[in-house]
């Protein structure tokens, strides 16, 4: 009985601590990124470009992953969390600790960049806080797709960027194909994001993550913008969510149908490795 009891508190103090990991690595990549868009929104331009974003959203992610990779692996994104349960790599309870964690760090972000920006915010704004219009400062917290994009555009767009994130963050680590130094492979990751926002950002901000966009627009409801964060752009808060995971579920099928399946078991290939080195000698 005893045994069993120090197994389960094993567990549940495991499961914490990738919460809390999970929470601080998103919190990382939530801070660089939404204070870049800040500073781009509140300067008008004076203080930052759109690739300055993207360049702060990489950092982030690679800060972030190096926060947290050694405990829970650094999903810092639910889509790929998700994923990883349908797998079978996750059970139900680290399922959403890992969501719980994710959520958490992002909703703090959101509160931690709207403080450190509020009196610029209300300056630029008068104190009216919209989601579109001259002074719109919603799309600080959260994405909102371009106005000459249509509904089922730009859910493509998330799907696809979301596939392109999939298939490189299985390139860097896949272990049995041609994985990055374990160092790198954060900085690589982060470079990832970097190209994804550079070459697909243009039609809905390239959210590619259901933990990056639904916590802060939570918390632009509460902090003043109200319930159109929801409604606006025929209810597009929707997609950000739905979109990444099914482009993450569709990403990992491409790279199992494409490379994984058709990789030789571990010992197969070790064994082929102790022959050439045989013959060699």
């Amino acid at each position: 009985m005893l045994e069993k009891t120090k197994k389960v508190f094993k567990i549940r103090n495991s499961t914490v601590r990738e919460l809390l990991a999970e929470a601080l690595g998103t919190f990382i990549l939530m801070v660089f990124g939404l204070s870049s868009v800040a500073q781009v929104v509140l300067g008008k331009g004076n203080s930052g470009q759109y690739l300055s974003i993207n360049m702060a959203f990489g950092i982030g992610v690679t800060l972030g992953i190096y926060a947290a990779g050694g405990i829970s692996g650094a999903h810092l994104n639910a889509a790929i969390t998700i994923t990883q349960w349908v797998l079978g790599n996750l059970s139900w309870t680290r399922l959403a600790a890992y969501i719980t964690g994710q959520f958490l760090g992002s909703f703090m972000a959101a509160a931690t960049v709207f403080a450190l920006y509020y009196d610029a915010i209300y300056d630029y704004t008068q104190g009216n806080l919209t989601v579109s219009g001259p002074t719109a400062t919603a799309m600080i917290f959260s994405t909102y797709p371009a106005p000459s994009v249509s509904l089922q555009g730009a859910f493509f767009t998330e799907f696809t960027a979301t596939v392109m994130l999939i298939l490189g963050v299985l390139v860097i680590h896949d272990e049995k194909n041609n994985a990055a130094l374990k160092g790198a492979q954060p900085m690589l990751s982060g470079i990832l994001v970097l190209g994804i926002g550079l070459g697909m950002g243009l039609n809905t901000g390239y959210a590619i993550n259901p933990s990056r966009d639904l916590p802060p627009r939570i918390f632009t409801a509460m902090a003043g913008w109200g319930m159109e964060v929801f409604t606006a752009d025929h209810s597009w808060w929707w997609v950000p969510v739905a979109a990444p995971i099914l482009g993450s579920l569709s990403g990992v099928f491409i790279y199992k149908a494409c490379i994984d399946f058709h990789n030789e078991p571990d010992h197969e290939t070790e064994n082929k490795k102790e022959e050439a080195g045989m013959e060699t000698s």
